[in-house]
């Protein structure tokens, strides 16, 4: 197989209530996901239809990421996206 070179792969870990929004047959709270190179927080989040309401807490690679920034933090290879809804 031929690596696609517009393409990466994230980790999105969900939480609490927010698993029903993981892809279809994901066991746990977890998914790997093929996006686009490019591709910021907030398309992540988009492209499951996770609500950017619903997003309290977002971590990405255990950093913090504050809403202002969702919109616009572009994610890279491997990144590990984690999101907490309100509690």
């Amino acid at each position: 197989m031929i690596p696609r070179h517009d393409s990466m792969k994230i980790t999105l870990k969900l939480f609490a209530l927010l698993g029903r929004y993981l892809p279809e047959g994901t066991s746990g709270n977890e998914a790997v996901l093929d996006l686009s190179q490019g591709t910021t927080v907030g398309g992540a989040m988009d492209s499951v239809g996770l609500p950017h309401e619903l997003a309290h807490l977002v971590l990405v690679n255990g950093v913090y990421l504050a809403p202002s920034e969702r919109p616009k933090r572009i994610l890279a290879e491997g990144a590990a996206l984690a999101v907490w809804p309100p509690v």
